[in-house]
């Protein structure tokens, strides 16, 4: 029997997306200022103007933090003083459902991605932001992040079994249990698995790095750029795996590949876990994370001519990348009442 709970895809349009600025050299040292700027770039990029202006809250931990956000960004997003551990407002974040005409804000247990990356303040940003939406905020028993949901708009859900039944987020669930709890939490009837995500990736391989929902049944996965690029073995296999899923009325998914971004290293010359897929869409526009240029246009014109209603832009990621993640790991968006 279908239940009351529903989950926008992200193409619908948002009433508000959340993020966290990057203030704390401690956590991003040398990559402070480049990281600054690469927000202040994907922010402006994302708030657009005129009809289409997408809404936009920073939250500011620090009297330094809020006056670098707001030498950085000026008018183009609201400032708002709350704590947090670091920016990846997609994880420590709420997930937004519909219920019966209401907005309410879903809470997961948040353990630093398997016990790495415990700061103070992380546990408290879905309260926050649940706060400043306005709606409230229901927890959830299950340890998990937004980064490992990929929502359908329709009922579907896409996620990998390295980061949610990871024995060290959910030792003692089933699939089983995992799926029961989407299903009354979530409203979600059908769970996509698929295996295992990016390599050197500390989330454990979350779904926002590897496939994309463009449209129901429609998704959006890389091909590997180079001979070199190391993550060529695993981005075949979710490929395959795309390919052999069906929609509930038994409709094999459509597959559409774009280019990696291949080789990326950090200074030390050790690969990171880039993606062109942690985008995030706003009104008309999606803008993609890139690394390097080339790689960059190559992706965004694949993305482009797969979704001609959209304009694809894109926005240097590197350096946030080195902190671990990138556009979409940093927001947390508030689905608009329709």
């Amino acid at each position: 029997m279908k239940n009351d709970f529903s989950i926008p895809h992200e193409f619908a349009p948002q009433d508000r997306i959340f993020t966290c600025w990057p203030a704390d050299p401690d956590l991003w040292e040398a990559d402070l200022e480049p990281a600054q700027a690469e927000f202040a770039q994907f922010v402006s990029l994302l708030a657009g103007e005129g009809e289409t202006a997408q809404a936009i809250t920073i939250l500011a931990a620090t009297d330094q933090a809020e006056a670098s956000a707001r030498a950085a960004l000026g008018n183009r997003a609201e400032i708002v003083r709350a704590d947090y551990g670091d920016v990846w407002a997609r994880d420590t974040g709420p997930v937004f459902r519909l219920r019966k005409g209401r907005m309410e804000a879903v809470q997961f247990r948040f353990n630093g991605w398997g016990g790495k990356y415990e700061l103070p303040g992380d546990d408290e940003v879905g309260g926050v932001i649940a706060d400043l939406a306005g709606v409230p905020l229901k927890k959830v028993d299950l340890t998990c992040e937004g980064g490992a949901l990929e929502f359908d708009g329709v009922g579907g859900v896409l996620t990998t079994r390295q980061c949610v039944m990871s024995q060290f987020r959910n030792p003692d669930r089933t699939e089983a249990d995992v799926e029961d709890l989407f299903y009354s939490t979530l409203g979600v009837e059908t769970i996509y698995w698929v295996d295992r995500g990016l390599h050197f990736d500390h989330t454990d391989g979350h779904i926002d790095n590897i496939a994309r929902f463009v449209a129901p049944g429609v998704v959006v996965c890389q091909s590997p750029n180079g001979a070199d690029d190391p993550q060529a073995d695993v981005l075949q296999e979710i490929s395959a795996q795309l390919r052999r899923m069906k929609t509930p009325d038994g409709k094999r998914f459509r597959v559409i590949e774009i280019p990696s971004p291949g080789k990326v290293e950090d200074e030390d010359g050790k690969p990171m876990p880039a993606s062109h897929m942690n985008w995030v869409s706003a009104f008309d526009r999606i803008i993609m994370p890139i690394y390097d240029e080339s790689p960059g246009k190559s992706a965004a014109q694949a993305l482009q001519d797969a979704l001609p209603e959209k304009k694809v832009l894109t926005s240097p990621a590197r350096a946030i990348l080195s902190g671990g993640g990138a556009f979409h790991c940093v927001t947390c968006n508030l689905p608009r009442m329709t």
